[in-house]
């Protein structure tokens, strides 16, 4: 009996051993995903979708609206430049944009993580440098983060917060540590991570607005800049990680300039005199109407339809649940059903867009048909506590027949607000205590008075006071921020692999935190858990059940009034880039796999049109 108790006691020191060794041990690999799948193999030359022949050259002029007040993306103060981060700083790894959540080695070469996924490990390139010529080290990676965390936009704090350390194992490989749990995509998370110089901000406050570029190890560095109005990104002739796969025929432009435009209209029209060369319309009417212009006739200007296979995210009227009256889902409701969609997109919109119907609009993870079993067994334990319709039927906004009228709804939106204690007096509808019910739509810029203008009529046809309040951009930030508004208008976007960034959207411990994205305050028990599940689940198949049965109980929440999407980028510009024959399936990759062609600049400043490529739509005055 002695040999067989002490026979099993050695067995349980072995096992013990076995699993402590497999959660210390792992093998360097060249790219991470969160589901382990890679397209590109080790020894990969470049990605499908970049061609390593292409010149570099030239410039790429685009335009900004209104005005930008740091070129530091990292901290929550002051109003970004959009391109600093992406084109300014490295990442440990590198996004492959034709596949949903991999990274391959950039400053990185390589990254280790033991299959129970208690921690991941990156190991330098012994290439990497900044700009100023030093090296990259562990001990910068591992500042990086502190900061960020620290100091940095809220974002990283909640994206980081399950990393127990970080710490440099060597000068060349640093090592985060995780908190006990399940952590799926942190790893990706932190394969993201951009670098920053420790020695730079050692004399320099991290924490500040800028106008000065900070030293970085991108492709680009700043150049020439006007606070505020313009700043061109010039190109880094001897950037250090230009031969490497993940980057070779990319960022192929010598100049990339931003130039600020403080009205839409101005922007627009400064296009056809080729004060700037590349535009994506967002505007459905100046799209369908605004076209019929002599370099768009003459072949000079492209417009084209490009297909996005990325989820549509939301577009949404977001409600500041924080305020007390529009704690009831039958006021949210009677909202919703304010607002005409259909004459909207007929009347103002030429038909172009669809209604917004899901948290992850146009891709599987939307929740387009009655919950699965599967969904059914994660939603089971909140019965009581959602809707009833979540458990049975897909969310669909309300529905009209574009005529303007809405009797139908209004009467059904009134019944709604009279069930919630709401009584019209004198025309104003007042709650219980006999105060109105008033309705401020904040903004920053007028073009959407036309969408909300026709909104608000049908809100005071019940009686609500609605009215909308523009303000310049920094107070509109502020308020937004610190959550003094009642309805702002806001994009929600979503990734191919939905993680993290849910807790940041709709969780419930970040909607006190100032300048978090759950800008409308989402507070609900059944959703951090659901997010939970996103969170932690071990397959994509799991994951989409768990991200549609999240997604019906946000929409039939009814915390945002959805509007619309449209699945295709409407872009134009002067026919002066070329571009590889395969696009990368989730970016439009303009800045960093176009090129310049000089043979086509050259037509174009003689007033001949270049070659016409197969996918342009034809000019709106050709007869």
């Amino acid at each position: 009996m002695n040999r067989i108790l002490l026979s099993l006691a050695a067995y349980a020191v072995l096992a013990t051993s076995a699993v402590t060794a497999n959660a210390q041990n792992a093998d360097p690999k060249h790219g991470l995903s969160v589901f382990g799948d890679l397209k590109y193999g080790n020894g990969f030359l470049h990605f499908s979708y970049a061609n390593p022949d292409a010149p570099k050259g030239g410039a790429l002029k685009v335009p900004g609206l209104d005005t930008f007040e740091t070129v530091n993306p990292f901290i929550l103060k002051g109003r970004k430049e959009p391109l600093a981060e992406s084109l300014l700083f490295d990442t440990l790894m590198a996004r492959a944009f034709d596949e949903p959540d991999a990274y391959y080695g950039l400053v990185a070469k390589t990254v280790e993580q033991p299959a129970d996924k208690s921690w991941v490990a990156f190991n330098i390139d012994p290439r990497a440098k900044f700009h100023d010529g030093t090296s990259i080290t562990a001990g910068d990676v591992v500042f990086t983060y502190n900061s960020l965390k620290k100091n940095g936009h809220p974002r990283y704090r909640i994206n980081f917060r399950d990393v127990d350390r970080a710490e440099a194992t060597s000068p060349g490989r640093v090592k985060f540590t995780f908190k006990p749990g399940i952590h799926r995509d942190l790893a990706t998370r932190l394969a993201a991570l951009p670098v920053l110089s420790k020695a730079y901000y050692d004399k320099v406050d991290f924490k500040k607005t800028t106008f000065v570029a900070p030293l970085a190890s991108g492709p680009y560095r700043v150049g020439k800049y006007e606070p505020g109005r313009s700043i061109t990104y010039s190109r880094v002739k001897n950037y250090w990680a230009k031969d490497l796969p993940v980057i070779r025929g990319r960022y192929n432009f010598d100049a990339v300039t931003v130039d600020y435009y403080r009205d839409r209209e101005v922007m627009f029209q400064a296009f056809f005199s080729q004060q700037y060369d590349f535009r994506e319309d967002f505007t459905s009417r100046q799209w369908a109407t605004q076209y019929d212009k002599p370099p768009v006739n003459a072949g000079l200007v492209i417009r084209e339809v490009l297909p996005d296979e990325t989820p549509s995210g939301v577009q949404a009227f977001i409600l500041n649940l924080r305020r007390e009256k529009f704690q009831d889902v039958r006021v949210r409701t009677a909202i919703d059903m304010a607002f005409d969609f259909e004459w909207t997109n007929k009347t103002l919109f030429y038909s172009q867009y669809a209604r917004t119907n899901s948290m992850f609009e146009n891709s599987t993870l939307a929740a387009k048909k009655p919950p699965t079993k599967d969904e059914l067994a994660l939603l089971e334990p909140f019965r009581g506590e959602l809707p009833e319709e979540v458990f049975t039927t897909p969310f669909a906004s309300p529905q009209t027949d574009g005529s303007g009228k809405l009797r139908s709804s209004l009467r059904k939106a009134s019944r709604l607000l009279k069930q919630a204690g709401y009584r019209i007096e004198d025309g104003v509808l007042k709650d219980a205590a006999g105060a109105p019910l008033k309705i401020e739509f904040l903004l920053f810029e007028a073009s959407f008075k036309r969408i909300i203008g026709p909104y608000i009529n049908n809100l005071k046809r019940l009686g609500i006071q609605a009215y909308i309040r523009i303000v310049d951009t920094a107070n509109f930030k502020r308020r937004q921020d610190t959550f003094d508004f009642d309805i702002v208008i806001r994009r929600i976007a979503q990734p191919l692999t939905p993680g993290l960034e849910q807790r940041n959207y709709f969780g419930s411990e970040f909607s006190g935190v100032q300048g978090s994205f759950n800008v409308g305050g989402v507070k609900n028990s059944a959703v951090d858990a659901l997010i939970e599940k996103v969170v932690t689940a071990t397959s994509r198949p799991a994951l989409t059940t768990a991200v549609r049965a999240l997604d019906r109980v946000i929409m039939w929440n009814r915390y945002a009034v959805m509007q619309w999407y449209k699945g295709a980028h409407n872009i134009a510009y002067w026919n002066k880039f070329n571009r590889p024959a395969v696009s990368p399936r989730y970016a439009m990759g303009v800045i960093d796999t176009w090129w310049f062609d000089a043979a086509k600049a050259k037509m174009i400043e003689d007033g001949i049109a270049p070659p016409l490529p197969p996918s342009a739509l034809p000019p709106p005055g050709k007869k």
